[in-house]
């Protein structure tokens, strides 16, 4: 694995009644904080190539959720609201008084979302890397949902055997063309780990399960309405032909109305995982937004202990 610029702690916080890994690059004292929140299938450590680039100053945490990296597993599904709770715990650890700055990719985004409107107090600035939500679903599409979550249940998904820790990293580069070889290798080891002489993903299968409750694209727009936070999106130049955009992209529009303060930055040469495909653009993007007027008024986590 190839040698990280920062160096990072690691810990394991009882947040929410569920026992979470917290990575912490730490920062200078007076410094603000950036909480990183990190996508499905992904852990804390894909962030090491964006905190690389981002000012030395800065302390950054980002966690394992629920189910991923080196975080507990839940016993049974997983839910959107425990994602809400599990966030809001962390922050009460780690800022309990001051809004934070709030970045996250993909479902964190989704997440980060939804918070910053459900507590709009607890947010200063807010940036969603390729976070802008699930495709519309209709009430009709809820018999099938249920009926495929009950055989689910009883015959949860697993993953399938990993060749080896080298055809993953190719697997990495061939979902994302700007992946290097190096970086890809680090994100094969990062989600793997050696159980009893094989190798398998860290995360649990059983995120794999359908979700019962429909995604409610009005409730969401309904959370967005509330962000008192001003927010950045920032959007792959390669996503158009992610599953992620599809049903998404087309709605950006009624998407975007839903915020007073919106600001688009798009990064070229990347795709759905622009932080690890390009990390430099990236940080630039999230240091400007960040440190923009008025930036000592709103720098969040600067209680940090």
């Amino acid at each position: 694995m190839i040698a990280p610029s920062r160096p990072s702690t690691s810990a394991f916080l009882e947040l929410n009644r569920h026992r979470h890994h917290v990575r912490v690059w730490q920062g200078a004292a007076d410094a603000p904080t950036l909480f990183l929140l990190h996508g499905w299938m992904d852990c804390s450590a894909s962030f090491q190539f964006l905190v690389d680039a981002l000012p030395a100053g800065w302390t950054v945490v980002s966690f394992d959720w629920r189910g991923f990296g080196e975080s507990d597993w839940n016993v049974g599904g997983y839910y959107a609201p425990d994602y809400l709770a599990d966030l809001d715990a962390l922050l009460e650890h780690f800022s309990p008084r001051a809004p934070v700055w709030l970045a996250g990719h993909s479902m964190g985004g989704m997440v980060a979302m939804l918070y910053a409107g459900i507590r709009p107090e607890r947010v200063a600035r807010l940036a969603s890397l390729e976070g802008f939500g699930l495709p519309a679903t209709q009430p009709e599409e809820a018999p099938g949902r249920y009926a495929r979550w009950l055989r689910e249940t009883r015959a949860a998904p697993v993953f399938g055997p990993l060749e080896s820790m080298d055809r993953l990293a190719e697997r990495q580069i061939e979902r994302n063309r700007h992946l290097t070889r190096e970086r890809a290798r680090f994100m094969a080891e990062a989600l793997t780990v050696a159980d009893g002489g094989a190798l398998r993903y860290r995360a649990d299968p059983r995120h794999k399960m359908v979700n019962p409750v429909l995604y409610r694209l009005e409730e969401a727009k309904a959370c967005w309405r509330r962000i008192a936070a001003p927010v950045l999106w920032l959007i792959g130049g390669d996503t158009w032909d992610h599953p992620m955009a599809k049903g998404v992209f087309a709605t950006l529009d009624e998407r975007r109305e839903c915020f007073a303060d919106l600001e688009e930055v798009t990064v070229e040469n990347a795709g759905h995982m622009l932080h690890l495909e390009q990390p430099e653009a990236t940080a630039k993007a999230l240091a400007a937004f960040f440190t923009a007027q008025p930036a000592r008024a709103d720098a969040g986590g600067t209680d940090t202990q």
